[in-house]
């Protein structure tokens, strides 16, 4: 009860638009980082980093478009305005919360994860140790 509001099914809605946004920001970094690994060769942190630079302009425009049609929600007090405002408050308070969250956990699990497959790709490559027959079994 932050803003004094109850939590609606409208608010929900906003919820359900706030993880489809973040999806696909967490994506677009993701899929680019990994072409970037797989064509040009690049090491992971080079990759991610990369991403992070080249897609930041798309994602803060799709979450600044978001952000900015839910402040008119969010503040309106005419008539009516008891069902919107859920809504434009969760819209505008989720955005900010999630897109600071995104850009800044989205490169690390992508780091943490592929430190986590290269760790398995390592032991999936060590040859298993050779077994010696039991003695007395010719």
């Amino acid at each position: 009860m932050l803003c004094r509001t109850e939590f609606t099914v409208i608010a929900l809605i906003g919820m359900i638009l706030l993880i489809g946004i973040v999806k696909k920001n967490g994506i677009m970094m993701i899929d680019f980082a990994l072409d970037a690994e797989r064509r040009e060769g690049k090491p992971p942190r080079e990759a991610i980093y990369q991403a992070c630079l080249l897609r930041f302009r798309p994602i803060m425009m799709t979450t600044m478009a978001a952000l900015f049609s839910g402040i008119p929600l969010a503040f309106d007090t005419s008539v009516g305005s008891e069902l919107r405002r859920p809504l434009g408050i969760a819209m505008v308070g989720g955005l900010i919360f999630s897109q600071a969250l995104t850009l800044y956990t989205t490169p690390v699990i992508y780091l943490a994860f592929s430190r986590l497959a290269a760790r398995f790709r390592k032991r999936a490559v060590q040859p298993a140790a050779p077994v010696s027959e039991p003695v007395g079994a010719k």
